[in-house]
């Protein structure tokens, strides 16, 4: 974001449930707050019905006042009539009305896409049908934002990685860290959503029309620059991201499903091949630690809460707990939410006492030092969410999975768990969802415990005694709480296509291949310039057969070693060859080819230097 200047019962309410949308111009705020609190609590208490999920009277009455004065706080966040954004355009989201110290009055494409997907979200989920008029209005800002010439290009040379707006709809011209990649990928998720929900209702003209060319232009730009460095969601690091990996490897899919949808196929090639091989990138984020390295570079531990933004807003019940997307409730992400979270421990005073097991306030990363390295209100929330998303889908499927790499997370609600599938119908399956729901809980009664009586939710609060720093009302933190608020209770977001993936690449978190393959890790030396990344291909399939266009990229987390995990054919002769790229220039290293001979089970790890 902006940090460097800058159940067994659950409700899905389907997009048929709107068959008549509200006028456009209704409001949020033509409701009192008192009747906006009851329908909130009335729904809550809804979908608890039938639950087997504990719940915490604390949270249960933070929600039903924070739940409104959240939806508020977003709302006058946003042009042209919200009540804290004066000089903000039609539909544009300023991050904060904080003008100094920091400035932060400035539209953002990340913060303002995953505001209108909450937004967008509880509109077609039927959680809130008052919201139309907002969404019209994004789109509108949107479709204007996008051809805006700026620092980083024009809308066919590079400007959609321009991180930052004027809130009147002009360039930012000042010094940033650009191009950041994660804008267009988010906003044409939210759109997509918007877009499904639209066809659902039978107006394909509003999508074709005016929808698909914002979402196009954006799913180019995400599929011819995905492997280009990009600086962080916390505008800090200029590398490779994995929370920017993440949300383009769900952009193109979406695409896809929409693009086949509407009768625009001639992106579908191109578009699916470069979301295969985002899904092979993404896996070379983790290590073998046990947690997900968020970022290729930054010389930092690698443990940050871009890794649970991206579990949370990739999150896909139909997909279950899969690995290789990293749902929230797969081993790799839990055991990456308990590495992230004891990061913590002894980082901020607040948190000084506090038992292992029970919820902490977290921040970015524990080496942060912006505006004094404190906790944050929404990556506080997201490790409620991804812990409430692991419940939703627990309980869907009637049980949950313990492996080697998850253990050490669900030792913390039942020491005596071991490895194995526990149904829904064991004491094991209930001790650990009880234990889970009630951990959630305790990093929403954190932030409760910090929120001030009006509800106001600034950027950061102290680590020392839990007042608000930083910028005041940050229009994410509303949305953060907001989305943590609606996992808790158990809505389910519309599914993205995660479920079913495969890839030729190595599940990060795996031991070896699928059937008849062996994942073979490899490791090369090169020292490189800025700008400049190593690839990979070969000789077959899985290494894209010799095709540089479709090289794999290499994780430079240990540089000056650049590594790539990928399942090949067991007990195969292979031949292959890295590539050094920096934009369209492209260097292969000296002959002869590399070879190797794949073994017939296990893995296998080739040491290289560059030639």
């Amino acid at each position: 974001m902006i940090s460097q200047q800058g159940d067994n019962t659950s409700l899905h309410l389907g997009y048929k449930s709107l068959k008549h949308p509200p006028e456009k111009n209704q409001s949020i705020h033509s409701f009192p707050s008192s009747v906006l609190t009851m329908l909130f609590t009335t729904l809550c208490g809804f979908l608890a019905v039938g639950s087997t999920w504990a719940q915490s009277s604390t949270v249960d009455a933070y929600i039903s006042t924070e739940s409104p004065l959240a939806k508020a706080g977003l709302l006058a966040n946003i042009g042209p009539s919200g009540a804290k954004s004066s000089g903000a355009l039609s539909g544009i989201v300023i991050a904060s009305p904080s003008s100094v110290n920091p400035d932060y009055l400035y539209t953002w494409t990340r913060d303002s896409a995953l505001v209108f997907q909450t937004i967008i979200d509880q509109f077609t989920l039927g959680l809130d049908t008052t919201l139309r008029g907002e969404i019209d209005n994004y789109v509108g800002a949107q479709a204007i934002i996008q051809q805006v010439s700026n620092p980083s290009g024009t809308i066919t040379t590079g400007g959609l990685g321009e991180p930052k707006f004027n809130i009147d709809e002009t360039a930012f011209t000042g010094a940033w860290g650009r191009p950041q990649r994660d804008g267009p990928a988010l906003r044409s998720n939210a759109l997509i959503t918007w877009a499904n929900y639209l066809l659902s209702e039978d107006n394909n003209t509003y999508v074709t029309g005016t929808l698909w060319p914002i979402i196009q232009n954006d799913l180019n730009y995400v599929a011819e620059n995905w492997n280009q460095s990009t600086y962080d969601l916390w505008e800090e690091v200029d590398s490779s991201s994995f929370f920017t990996t993440a949300v383009q490897h769900r952009s193109l899919r979406q695409g896809v499903q929409l693009a086949n949808a509407i009768g625009q196929t001639s992106v579908v090639s191109s578009w699916t091949t470069q979301a295969g091989n985002l899904l092979c990138f993404l896996q070379s984020f983790w290590n073998t630690a046990g947690y997900i390295t968020a970022n290729t570079g930054g010389g930092r531990s690698g443990k940050d809460a871009n890794t649970v933004l991206a579990s949370i807003h990739t999150f896909d019940a139909a997909a279950g707990c899969d690995a290789l997307t990293f749902q929230p409730c797969s081993d790799a992400a839990l055991s990456n939410l308990l590495t992230y979270v004891d990061a913590f421990r002894t980082v901020y005073s607040i948190n000084s006492g506090i038992a292992e097991n029970t919820g902490v306030a977290t921040g970015r990363y524990p080496e942060d030092s912006y505006q004094g390295g404190n906790p944050w209100y929404l990556t506080t929330l997201a490790v409620a969410e991804q812990l409430y998303d692991s419940l939703i889908v627990w309980n869907a499927q009637g049980s949950l999975n313990v492996t080697s790499l998850s253990l050490p997370f669900f030792q913390l609600f039942d020491s005596s768990v071991v490895v194995g599938t526990y149904a829904s119908s064991t004491t094991t399956f209930t001790t650990i969802t009880t234990g889970v729901q009630d951990y959630a809980d305790e990093f929403v009664e954190v932030v409760a415990k910090y929120t001030p009586s009006d509800g106001e939710l600034s950027e950061q609060y102290s680590k020392t005694d839990g007042s608000q720093l930083s910028a005041l009302d940050l229009t994410w933190s509303y949305a953060s709480a907001l989305t943590a608020f609606d996992a808790r209770a158990g809505i389910t977001p519309a599914s993205w296509g995660a479920e079913g993936l495969t890839s030729t690449c190595g599940i990060s978190t795996g031991g070896g291949g699928g059937s008849g393959t062996v994942a073979v890790t490899f490791n090369v030396d090169a020292t490189t310039v800025f700008g400049e990344n190593i690839y990979i291909c070969g000789s077959v399939d899985a290494l894209q057969n010799w095709d540089p266009d479709t090289a794999l990229l290499l994780s430079s987390a240990d540089y000056p070693i650049w590594s790539i995990t990928v399942n090949l054919p067991a007990s195969t002769d292979i031949q292959y060859k890295y590539v050094r790229i920096d934009g369209s220039s492209i260097t292969w290293e000296s002959d002869p080819n590399m070879e190797i001979t794949t073994p017939a089970s296990g893995s296998f790890i080739e040491n290289d230097t560059w030639r």
